[in-house]
């Protein structure tokens, strides 16, 4: 009851504040509201119940919407299965370590039982990352829907990934030819409170002294890689609970990639770190409202696209 009650003020102060984008770009908060009203609880439900039986997928689906959005755009190009005369996205060495998708193919099947040929696989996609944040005690955030799954996935537009070893100002550049601000790479970056990081992704860092990384933690990673390029290492103490301990991270020079300690270490972005690390609540807030802009990069709209009865394949 209290984190229901808590669900109805955020939106309230959404609209009273901010107002939030009902119609962006063709989009809508009720599309399915006539052709299938039952679709976002379909999700919420399958999310909450894949989650509860193994919280780590829900840093998965976050992931999984950021490698979505940022190749072709939020059109769920992410889920195609490579066929033999075409590589997909799913199989790029930088998505190997993607998962969730039985639950966006779970959420499907029961999509489609109920409103055939209706709900876009990219549109669930969108629901299950939002659900995911929320059910890992994050901050609840709306999203119109009404997005056309693609018709493309190919290996090559992987390259366009940003990589863990870029820093702060390559960072921003990369976000920023997408319509990011810094803050915005900096909030988004914070969904590193979830989940975990391979060797393979900072094991360079060990290699050669860095001051920017604090001796114990040094340590701490070495010992990590000691079992191989697939060890895993939580991005924070609390890997399954969205909070700001991942900045608190940083400031203790505890940051597991490059990527993530250049955010502290740089002057541009050093500040808004620290304003997270501090207040949590605006770390929240600036989230939901950069999620909502990745929600909806470059979606496709009706012939644009089309709405797959399968995710995996094309109709």
């Amino acid at each position: 009851m209290v984190r229901a009650n808590l669900l109805s003020v955020i939106m309230l102060m959404h609209a009273i504040i901010i107002g939030l984008p009902y119609n962006v770009r063709g989009l809508s908060m009720g599309y399915y509201l006539m052709s299938c009203p039952a679709a976002e609880q379909i999700v919420t439900n399958t999310v909450n119940n894949a989650l509860q039986a193994d919280p780590t997928l829900a840093a998965g689906l976050i992931r999984m919407l950021f490698h979505d959005c940022f190749i072709e755009g939020c059109d769920a190009s992410i889920l195609l299965d490579s066929t033999k005369d075409n590589t997909a996205e799913k199989d790029s060495p930088a998505n190997l370590s993607l998962r969730g998708y039985e639950i966006i193919d779970d959420a499907k099947k029961k999509i489609e039982a109920r409103c055939r040929g209706v709900v876009s696989c990219a549109d669930i996609i969108a629901m299950a990352a939002r659900d995911a944040v929320f059910s890992a005690n994050g901050p609840y955030y709306q999203i119109p829907k009404g997005r056309f799954d693609g018709k493309r996935s190919k290996i090559e537009d992987t390259r366009n990934l940003p990589s863990p070893f870029l820093n702060a100002s390559q960072l921003i550049q990369t976000f920023g030819q997408r319509g990011f601000t810094p803050q915005d790479v900096v909030a988004l970056s914070g969904a590193h409170t979830l989940g975990v990081a391979r060797c393979s992704s900072f094991k360079a860092r060990l290699t050669t002294p860095d001051s920017s990384m604090d001796s114990s933690f040094v340590n701490t990673l070495t010992k990590t890689c000691s079992a191989g390029d697939n060890a895993e290492q939580p991005f924070d103490a609390t890997r399954n609970n969205f909070d700001n301990a991942y900045f608190n991270a940083l400031q203790r020079k505890s940051g597991v990639l490059f990527s993530d300690q250049t955010l502290f270490n740089t002057p541009a972005t050093r500040n808004i770190v620290n304003g997270y690390a501090f207040n949590q609540a605006k770390f929240f807030f600036d989230f939901q409202m950069a999620m909502q802009k990745m929600s909806n990069l470059d979606v496709k709209l009706g012939s644009q696209g089309e709405v797959r009865k399968n995710c995996r394949i094309l109709n």
